[in-house]
């Protein structure tokens, strides 16, 4: 009781609403907010106070979560170790969304022929590691750098590489919209820093997920470095490939997606050296495990194929 009591107020500091709670654990918003009560009168202090359509945390349960969070994630990791995981027992898989769009989707219907009780969520890379960390998925497959410190065994399964859709250098005119958005802009808007010796004088702006994600960092500088700034980040790549669809661009895609473009991918510009990391992450106890083993060799195996297509 009192685990799960802190474990629903861990996901109410991220999450904000009993709602989101509520949809998280597949329970009912009386059970998280029944939960809640039951830690408050267990610990005799208040946890929670309304702040408009959110829930906030009072100061003594932040000072709480600051102490008991890492112990706690840890706890759930130790206790999905220790559960019995048979053949009908489903088998959480924590995947990136342009992993699964890109390179796992055939895959997938492959293999759960062989196993059809995979349990497939798709989220950005920070969330991955924390449901594995925590044992809410047993094996994650995480697109773009990983932090360092996050506790788990991880595979590089592929680098993947970036385009540039929608970046077609012989068109004579361009529609309004796409002027606007390859407008260059001089060495004077950026700092010394933003741009590589010798591309100073022009920049050229393009679409791209968002930079500001902990994953996708590392690709500002050496966007910069290829004179490349965006112009738009966002948190969507199904909207970067509807826009580069609808022939605004460039746009940032990577490999898995350009298929999902159509003709305008197969005339996408390469850019050498940019690459995002994709791994495989597990707990590290995992493997003694027969049938995670199995659909780990199977990853393994498909990734190896489609590196070999890619070189």
């Amino acid at each position: 009781m009192l685990l799960e009591g802190l474990e629903t107020l861990c996901l109410l500091a991220s999450e904000g609403t009993m709602a989101k709670v509520a949809s998280r654990l597949y329970i009912s918003q009386s059970a998280v907010s029944k939960r809640i009560t039951q830690l408050e009168q267990r610990l005799g202090k208040r946890l929670i106070e309304p702040d408009g359509r959110q829930t906030r945390l009072t100061p003594q349960a932040r000072e709480l979560l600051a102490r008991v969070a890492p112990s706690l994630a840890e706890m759930k990791g130790v206790l999905a170790d220790s559960q019995t995981l048979t053949d009908q027992t489903p088998l959480p898989v924590a995947c990136s969304e342009t992993l699964l769009a890109g390179y796992l989707a055939r895959f997938m219907h492959d293999y759960l022929g062989r196993d059809p009780h995979l349990a497939l969520s798709t989220h950005h890379t920070p969330v991955i590691l924390t449901r594995v960390r925590g044992g809410d998925a047993l094996l994650g497959i995480c697109a773009g750098r990983l932090p360092p410190g996050h506790g788990l065994c991880a595979e590089l399964l592929l680098e993947e590489p970036f385009y540039l859709v929608g970046d077609d250098q012989e068109e004579a005119a361009q529609p309004d919209h796409q002027s606007a958005l390859q407008a260059t802009m001089t060495s004077t808007q950026l700092t010394e820093d933003d741009v590589s010796e010798g591309m100073q004088d022009k920049v050229c702006k393009i679409l791209t997920m968002d930079l500001e994600n902990p994953s996708n960092r590392y690709l500002r500088d050496p966007l910069a470095a290829l004179g490349l700034v965006p112009a738009m980040e966002l948190d969507s790549y199904l909207a970067l490939i509807e826009l580069a669809k609808a022939g605004i661009g460039p746009v940032l895609l990577p490999a898995g997606l350009l298929a999902l473009v159509g003709d305008q991918g197969k005339r996408a510009r390469a850019l050498p050296g940019l690459a995002r990391p994709l791994h495989l992450v597990y707990r590290p106890s995992s493997l003694k495990r027969a049938r995670i083993q199995r659909l780990v060799e199977a990853i393994r195996a498909h990734f190896a194929r489609v590196s070999q297509g890619q070189s």
